[in-house]
């Protein structure tokens, strides 16, 4: 799975989502580093809103991007909405090959509140979890202790694991077998 930088995101924040898509997913994901890095497609620019419409991003990425790896995060600075929501946290085809996440809201600065790289990377964490669930068919779990449970607001991130629970490893289970692809 191939981890694509869109603007401006901190190595630390790819090392620690590399490392968590490895842990959650039980070695099924094996996340890499693009050589790559795109900008943020200035189509995707909501100027009244002031953030980008992350549909439009996808779709970007469908018809320009050739894939290296079997999935692809892309992982942006900017702040992402759907037209239906106020903001996102992230987005993905489900099941697909393109999700993306902002670290924008994940930081605990945008809230008003000192910094904490430890919460912001365990954010980012959750939500690549959470968007490569969703590519690989997982719909989002009604367990809000659940890495797939919907996040509304920045409390229901940090309320939720990095984890899936067994409910969605099950359905994990049976999505990959329908799918010929390596159980984890």
């Amino acid at each position: 799975m191939e981890l694509l930088v869109m603007g401006r995101v901190e190595p630390e924040v790819l090392e620690a989502i590399e490392e968590g898509l490895e842990k959650a997913y039980r070695g099924l994901v094996r996340a890499f580093r693009s050589k790559r890095a795109l900008e943020v497609p200035k189509v995707a620019y909501e100027p009244r809103r002031y953030q980008y419409n992350s549909s439009v991003i996808l779709d970007f990425l469908r018809r320009s991007f050739a894939p290296e790896g079997d999935k692809v995060l892309a992982i942006t600075h900017v702040d992402l909405f759907v037209p239906r929501l106020n903001f996102v946290f992230g987005q993905a085809e489900c099941p697909g090959r393109f999700a993306i996440i902002s670290t924008c809201r994940l930081r605990p600065e945008f809230y008003g509140n000192p910094p904490d790289e430890a919460l912001f990377l365990e954010r980012c964490v959750k939500e690549a979890v959470h968007e490569i669930g969703h590519t690989l068919g997982l719909r989002h779990c009604s367990n809000r202790r659940c890495v797939m449970a919907f996040s509304n607001s920045i409390w229901d991130t940090d309320f939720k694991s990095a984890e899936l629970c067994e409910a969605c490893l099950r359905e994990l289970t049976r999505y990959l077998r329908v799918h010929g692809k390596p159980l984890p």
